[in-house]
This record gives structure tokens, sequence and C-alpha cells, in this order.
């Protein structure tokens, strides 16, 4: 007779894609962890918890994120910032303004000493630019070859304002759907960092990480929509696939977006050409993506536009009703397809 999880799952056994936030992540998810944490806050299935405070009216948000990229250190960031910028942007992207972040570092035995401090150094210089300090932490070490270098968790807590009511459940038909800019840009710099192939000549120029805290885009974004914004969501591991998807679910609704108006570098497009990868399920770490009322969404692309994590902002498609809930995407060349989760991990160790 199986069990409740063989039964759930496609597979008896933890695989590299129970973790790339695709469909096999999501059932594992489901039978594991939703069904023996079972809580209203955890079925929310949004980046952090919306938490009542101790005071009437006061609301909290929690969020927490492990990070075991590989390399430690690549073009335009490190696990360190890497760390501290993620776990801040799932707190903000519920409206929030970030507190405090909790650190836990799993360390392998043999770990220089001085790359551990760079990366603490590193680690503390974004936190310090977001003004949340880093108030505790535990560290733990592993025996040599049972570590990989340094796996690092953080947890954020945050402050909800009063009125503030975002969540991937709020996506409504008509919405507009913004992205703040080009896809991609992370996957590829961990994969250029790993197999040297912008030293081969390959693509041009090096592709760098968009690793950035989202803090000061989103701020202007809140400012410019109000209330008119129903989603944030930063597009990490799974991409904008992923992320859509989730937020197609969470909401009862379908979507349709324009291939034509997703930016993407010409040196990340030519990467993922010849690597026979799709931009839309690469990682993320320093892009949004907005939902907001019809009514607003000129305004709020403009206040997106003008932030520097925002130049390359698009419209780049609308909220559905489906009772399917389908992603559905026109080509450049005039025809359609669905974008569906992957059930396969396209990149690991991204994030």
């Amino acid at each position: 007779m199986s069990s409740p999880v063989s039964a759930s799952l496609l597979s008896d056994f933890v695989e590299m894609a129970h973790g790339a936030g695709g469909r096999a992540m999501g059932q594992m998810i489901e039978a594991v962890f939703f069904r023996h944490f079972d809580n209203a806050w955890l079925r929310a299935g949004n980046d952090a918890a919306v938490l009542p405070g101790l005071l009437p009216g006061e609301r909290l948000v929690m969020a927490t994120d492990s990070h075991v990229v590989s390399p430690l250190f690549f073009p335009g960031g490190d696990i360190g910032c890497l760390a501290a910028y993620g776990t801040i942007n799932d707190v903000c992207v519920m409206g929030a303004r970030p507190l405090w972040l909790a650190a836990a570092f799993i360390l392998e035995e043999g770990l220089p000493l001085v790359l551990l401090d760079r990366l603490v150094a590193s680690m503390a210089a974004a936190a310090r630019q977001a003004g949340v300090p880093i108030v505790t932490g535990d560290t733990k070490v592993v025996e040599r070859g049972k570590g990989d270098g340094v796996f690092i968790t953080t947890t954020g807590v945050g402050a909800l304002a009063a009125g503030v009511d975002l969540g991937g459940q709020r996506a409504r038909p008509g919405d507009a759907i913004l992205l703040s800019g080009t896809l991609g840009d992370h996957s590829m710099a961990i994969l250029n960092a790993r197999e040297n192939l912008s030293g081969t000549g390959a693509f041009g120029d090096a592709i760098v990480s968009d690793t950035a805290i989202l803090q000061g885009l989103i701020a202007d974004v809140l400012a410019s929509g109000g209330n008119a914004v129903h989603v944030l969501r930063d597009p990490t591991r799974g991409g904008l696939a992923a992320t859509l998807n989730e937020i197609a679910h969470q909401s009862g609704v379908g979507m349709q977006i324009e291939e034509a108006r997703i930016p993407v570098r010409p040196t990340v497009a030519a990467a993922c050409e010849f690597l026979g990868f799709d931009p839309l399920y690469l990682a993320n770490e320093g892009k949004l993506v907005v939902f907001c009322a019809p009514r607003a969404a000129e305004r709020t692309l403009a206040a997106m536009t003008a932030h520097p994590l925002g130049g390359e902002a698009a419209n780049i498609g609308v909220v559905a009703e489906d009772a399917r809930h389908f992603v559905r995407m026109t080509t450049r060349m005039g025809g359609e397809r669905n974008v569906d989760w992957r059930a396969d991990d396209q990149l690991p160790r991204i994030c």
C-alpha cells in the first residue's frame, strides 16, 4: 500500500529537481511539508508569512531562505551578499519594511578563514546598505568533503503598515504584468563562472549577475501604484515561468504574456540558444514582477523605469480569466504556447 508521500510524488527519493522551484518542488512541499506543518500562514504560499503582531493592528512579516550557490564567488556577487539580499527581498515583496536578519552558517572543514572573512564582509555590507542589522546567528562545521565550502541560511523579520495587503492570491483578471528588467542574468553568470564560457569568446562580454536589493524599487512602485498594486514577486528559482504559474494557481486565474516584450540581454539570449536553455526558467536575483490594476499600469511602469534597477522595465502581459490557470505566451512568430512548470532542474545550485 502506498504511503501518502509516495502516492503524491513522482519519485521515492530527493532529486535535484526538488530544489529547482518547479513542479517537482511544489509536489514535495505539498506532500511533505504542508502535510506535516499545515497552518494558514504556510498555506498562503507566499515568499514570506504575514503574522499578527503583539499590538492591535500590528503585523509582522517573516521570511527564511537557504543559499547553496556554487561557485561561492561569481561575477556581480557572492554567496554572502546573495544571502542578505535574497531574504530582505522576500520581506520587501510583501510590502513590509525589513527590520532584522538572522544568519546561520554551515562551514566545511578546511575552508580558508580569509575566504570566510570576505564572504561575511560582503554579507555585512549588503545588510548595511539595506539598513537591516544581522542580530543573531549560528555556526556549525561539518567534516571535509561534506559541506562544499559554505551553506548560509538567513531569516528576516519586517513590519507591515496598516492597509498594505500584497500576496500571490490577489492577482485579478485585467491586471497588468510588469517586469523590471532582463531575464536570466544571474543563472548565466553562475554558469559562466563554473564553465568559463566567456573565456572561450563564444558569447562576447562577460555576463554579470543581477544580484541586488529591491527595497528602493519596491518603495517607488508602492508609492506610485498605491493600493492598485496587488502582487509583487522576485522571480528567483524557477524563473519567471515558475513565478507566473505560482501566482496563477494562488489567485485562480490565467495569464497571457508576450514574448516580444520580455527583455533578455543579447549575450544571455546567445548563451541560452547555444546551450538549449529557456530564459523564462532561469533564476534572477535582482528583478521584480509587479501585478497592478490596468488604471495604474502606465504610472507604475514609469516609476520602475525611473529607478536604476528598472531601466529596462516592460509591460509583458495581462491576467486573464481561466479556470485551468494556464500561463500562455504569444511567441515572436505569432503562435501561442503554454508556459508550464518545469519538471526538471535546468541549472542547479544557482542560489
